[in-house]
């Protein structure tokens, strides 16, 4: 009984039950109010994240339609390039057949060969299995008053208003500009900024590497590159500080592989090239005497020993075409060398030095130890200066190429007149920090130049910035020049696929910032005036390039583009590019249909495998008048500038159509 009076003691009183439930359902739904509300904020924050993202994929997904589509497109224009070329090159090969058949009935002699022309080899040429051929016609030569300079080439004096302020020569300093100033003042009065004016001009005209300003003010912002010791602040010796000398010969030493350490006695060091242009211009010629120079080169040198020494340059014309020891375009022979000499003397014009840029620039071009030597043996045989400008030496950005320093040779043929040049403006990328380095063995040069260095000399500061760069040996092997190169190769491959793409042809080097471009095709009447014409449209169109007339190029039609930007520039750039050779191309069609029957274009372009060549379709009616040797030579040039060749081989050939092959095969053995 008392444990069941106990136990009615725990059982709860009537209605107490239910207070209690409805307690705790309130007290619960207040604890829960909060994660309610944390709750739906975390749902609407969810639900806005998951329809932004649909809306990123939309766009992606649209991005990736307009990209495939303009593969596609890509894909269709080098398809159809790829059959016009094909058909171009059948086309030739029919109407060589052609005139042999009409020679073979009208006549039993022999065909008559173009002189200098040998068929087994150009028809080994044409097999793809041997060497470089000459090529048919000769370079037409340039009349002896052309090949010396022309300033008027540069400015007009008589078509400005004269200034009563200035001097003679004040007066032609003020006028003395080209298409590159005024491409230059043009750009900088409304320079591409893709925010700020995203429809400015885009400069693919002016020598300067844009891809490492990450790296190098990374590295001239660190704590050794601050030093402000009281030496700095005041006048050096005239040749630079010693402490930066010897670090120039040491640094020249090691990237030029000299076979001996090099000597700071021997370096001197002023505010850039163009001063040591202009120095060396003055003490190593009197005025209105002259240095040799192939062109293309570039055209600011022009300037630099003009407008101080009242120097003139003569030029070694160089042409695209193969002809005679030439086995690549452009190239530079001591025969050329021996002509512009001996034609500049006969003018009566004094010559006392021989410019050579290595790597070369337009061209991209990097000379060979053998070239470089006959090139030096050349001039000591008529006791020329020589001063050779190595500023992209360290610009060689592919593995397949090789530069060869002048300072690495074993030997030097004429020491006392051999002058080296090299800078830091191009190799790292620092075109506003003028430092500019000449070494010379002869001590009367050194110190000639050395007197003008109190015109042209580096501040303090700046001195020992440079030496702190180049003693950083390890920063700069494997940090600075693998990027470096790694870059330029990219940016490099991005614009000659672009050009590819087009049809453009252009030489494929590996050195320096820039591509030399063959826009001939794109010119009706191949002048001068045309290849202007064709600059401003372009500038118009806002994209500032360099036209050949620029480097003195003897051929109109050739531009220069300048790779070493970022990707986003070198992407729109390259769409404005794209838009006015396709305007161009089609007002030229539309001239064509009506006057259809138009010079030979084809045969424009150079006929080795390193030029990318794709020129427009030669009426039949125009080409039936082309020599056999012409029609050779032309063929050769379709044949080898293209990858025809490596896609249409025997094997593939004898796979596709084993019938036919076998046929060929027996009848081949008959023979």
């Amino acid at each position: 009984m008392a444990n069941s009076s106990r136990i009615q003691n725990v059982v709860p009183r009537p209605g107490f039950s239910a207070l209690h439930r409805l307690r705790k359902r309130r007290k619960g739904q207040r604890m829960r109010d909060p994660l309610d509300d944390l709750l739906l904020k975390t749902l609407t924050s969810q639900r806005a994240m998951e329809e932004r993202f649909l809306q990123m994929e939309e766009r992606r997904f649209q991005r990736d339609l307009d990209a495939e589509e303009r593969r596609m497109q890509l894909e269709q224009r080098r398809f159809e390039l790829e059959r016009e070329h094909e058909f171009r090159m059948f086309n030739v090969f029919a109407q060589m057949l052609s005139i042999l058949k009409q020679s073979h009935s009208g006549s039993s002699s022999p065909v008559a060969m173009p002189q200098g022309l040998d068929f087994s080899q150009a028809l080994s040429e044409i097999e793809g299995m041997g060497g470089r051929g000459s090529n048919v016609q000769e370079m037409r030569v340039r009349p002896l008053a052309k090949r010396r300079v022309d300033m008027h080439s540069f400015c007009n004096p008589s078509g400005f208003q004269r200034s009563p302020y200035l001097s003679a020569r004040g007066n032609f300093a003020n006028v003395f500009q080209g298409s590159t100033e005024e491409g230059y003042k043009a750009y900088h009065a409304d320079k591409y900024d893709e925010d700020k004016n995203p429809n400015g001009i885009i400069n693919f005209g002016t020598s300067e590497n844009k891809l490492c300003f990450d790296l190098m003010s990374k590295r001239l912002t660190q704590a050794d590159m601050n030093l402000m010791d009281p030496s700095l602040l005041q006048y050096p010796d005239w040749k630079g500080h010693l402490f930066l000398r010897e670090e120039v010969a040491r640094f020249l030493t090691y990237y030029c592989k000299a076979p001996a350490p090099l000597k700071a006695e021997n370096v001197i060091v002023l505010n850039g090239c163009g001063s040591l242009f202009s120095a060396l211009a003055t003490v190593l010629c009197d005025p209105g005497e002259a240095i040799l120079i192939a062109t293309p080169f570039y055209g600011g040198i022009t300037q630099s020993v003009f407008l101080y020494g009242n120097v003139k340059l003569v030029y070694v014309y160089l042409d695209s075409k193969i002809t005679g020891t030439s086995t690549r375009p452009f190239q530079l022979t001591v025969e050329k060398l021996e002509k512009a000499l001996q034609d500049a003397r006969a003018e009566g014009v004094t010559v006392r030095a021989l410019i050579l840029l290595n790597p070369q620039n337009p061209l991209g071009d990097i000379y060979s130890l053998s070239e470089l030597r006959d090139y030096l043996e050349f001039a000591k045989r008529h006791e020329l200066h020589v001063i050779v400008d190595e500023i992209y030496m360290l610009s060689v950005f592919d593995e397949s190429a090789t530069f060869h320093s002048v300072l690495g040779m074993d030997r030097l043929p004429d020491p006392q007149r051999t002058h080296v040049m090299w800078g830091i403006t191009k190799d790292f990328a620092v075109s506003g920090i003028r430092f500019g380095t000449l070494y010379t063995e002869n001590q009367d040069v050194a110190n000639a130049v050395a007197s003008l260095c109190y015109f042209h000399g580096v501040c303090g500061p700046i001195q020992h910035k440079v030496a702190q760069l180049l003693r950083d040996r390890d920063w700069i092997n494997q940090v600075y020049l693998r990027a470096n190169h790694a870059r330029l190769k990219a940016a490099h491959t991005y614009v000659t696929d672009e050009l590819k793409t087009l049809g453009v042809p252009f030489l494929n080097r590996n050195a320096g910032f820039f591509v030399w471009i063959d826009f001939r095709k794109y010119l009706k009447t191949g002048t001068f005036e045309e290849e202007l014409l064709l600059w401003k449209r372009f500038l118009d169109n806002k994209v500032l390039l360099s036209c050949g007339k620029a480097f003195e190029c003897s051929e109109p039609g050739w531009f220069r583009i300048i790779f070493a930007d970022k990707a986003h520039r070198l992407q729109l750039g390259m769409q404005r590019i794209r838009k006015v050779l396709e305007e161009r191309e089609q007002e030229i069609l539309a001239e064509e249909k009506e006057q259809p029957c138009q010079s030979d274009q084809d045969g424009k372009a150079d006929s080795t495998d390193e030029v990318i060549f794709v020129s427009r379709h030669q009426d039949n009616t125009c080409a039936s008048s082309s020599s056999l040797g012409d029609l050779i030579g032309l063929l050769q040039q379709q044949m080898r500038s293209s990858d025809w060749l490596q896609k249409n081989t025997a094997e593939q050939f004898a796979q596709e159509k084993p019938e036919i092959y076998d046929v060929f095969s027996k009848l081949v053995g008959k023979q």
